[in-house]
């Protein structure tokens, strides 16, 4: 790679595109792996998710190991961690095997996941963060396009088994991993770090969005994706496909709600999505047709680039040397639900599948009410800066 293509920027864009290849592969085929192979039923799915996101849960010990790695470092470390949990997936076709290597996966993408986070903010400016995370979305959503292409022809085309398509993929982040690691040269921070766990009273509002955010993204990951299979009985390839129709629209609307975002401010691109969100979730709870639940699925995942609002309303209002230390504790907070949703409503789908999307409706109403203080929260912030600016002690 040439000197001036090893940028922070290209930095966050490779390792964003290594997490989606091996990420979105082991998401893709887990449904039809777990219920095939191994005969699982919403409570196993449901502990297992909650497994997945206990490393989630147990993200605010980030901090603690940064004071023996560098973000950049921790970031491609964790990055293998995904790999290898990837590529050895297959092979643990039962129970156990697949609680074990769903945690290795999950320690190595939420750590990412929460040091990417946290170098983005540091290494954008606010004016060009909502844009540049929404091209990074799109620029995912391609690489996932490509990964689910690429498991629609193994399934339907050259038959292959479930390990064998886990390998592949595992296997190719590895080595991405490997050239990532001897290429970059080492960016030094622009702000010196807290090492120390940060929560601050006037983060509130930032803290209570992540916590209802986690809550929904469970449904969308464990229920709406299951729902697909139990109900309608989508085949692997069925699911390749309805997540390249995802990614699609994805590839073309993140960036434009990215700047969206920028344009209208985070209340208002808030409040669109938790209106939306609301409608899907009602409409998941009634839905009959398979062709109507894919149409929901679709409309649900674009939702997420909306989601971007969240990260630049933290970047306006925090201190620069909170960032990664925030993260971590947001990470945290953002899996208090994710670690008890999926096993809690596991158990509630074995009553009623609906009464799963009805609650989620009503997260998103909490959500709603929660967007409405963005722009007072904002309007606060500046005005302390000012204060500040002056002289004068708040």
């Amino acid at each position: 790679m040439p000197e001036q293509w090893k940028t922070k920027k290209a930095f966050l864009i490779l390792t964003s595109i290594l997490m989606a290849l091996t990420f979105s592969a082991w998401t893709v085929m887990l449904n039809n792996f777990v219920v095939e192979k191994a005969n699982f039923t919403g409570e196993e799915i449901g502990l297992l998710q909650s497994l997945r996101e206990v490393p989630g849960f147990l993200a605010f010990t980030a901090v603690f190991l940064l004071l023996l790695l560098k973000e950049q470092t921790f970031a491609l470390i964790s990055l293998c961690l995904l790999s290898v949990g990837v590529a050895i997936t297959g092979f643990f076709p039962y129970e156990i095997g697949l609680y074990a290597t769903t945690v290795l996966m999950s320690i190595g993408f939420h750590y990412f996941e929460t040091i990417n986070q946290s170098l983005s903010l540091q290494w954008l400016s606010k004016e060009e963060a909502p844009r540049v995370l929404g091209v990074i979305l799109s620029i995912k959503s391609l690489v996932a396009l490509i990964v689910y292409g690429l498991i629609w022809l193994f399934f339907s085309v050259f038959h292959i088994e479930f390990s064998t398509a886990y390998l592949f993929f595992g296997t190719v982040g590895f080595a991405l991993f490997v050239w990532l690691w001897f290429s970059f040269p080492h960016f030094e921070a622009p702000v010196q770090q807290h090492k120390k766990l940060i929560l601050r009273k006037r983060y509130w509002l930032f803290y209570a969005l992540t916590f209802f955010s986690g809550a929904r993204r469970q449904i969308f990951l464990v229920f709406a994706g299951f729902m697909m299979v139990e109900k309608f009985n989508y085949n692997a390839a069925d699911i390749a496909l309805l997540f390249i129709i995802n990614h699609l629209f994805n590839l073309y609307a993140a960036p434009k709600l990215g700047k969206l975002v920028g344009k209208i401010g985070e209340q208002k691109a808030l409040t669109i999505e938790y209106v939306g969100l609301m409608i899907v979730f009602v409409g998941y709870a009634l839905v009959e047709s398979a062709e109507m639940a894919a149409f929901l699925y679709v409309v649900d995942h674009l939702f997420f680039a909306l989601a971007i609002a969240i990260k630049t309303f933290f970047q306006k209002i925090a201190d620069p040397a909170d960032i990664a230390s925030t993260a971590s504790v947001s990470f945290t907070i953002n899996h208090i639900a994710a670690v008890v949703i999926p096993a809690a409503f596991g158990l509630m789908w074995l009553v009623n599948p609906s009464y799963v999307f009805l609650s989620g409706a009503l997260m998103a109403f909490g959500s709603l009410l929660l967007a409405q203080f963005v722009d007072k929260e904002l309007m606060l912030n500046n005005a302390e800066g000012l204060v500040k600016e002056k002289g004068m002690v708040v």
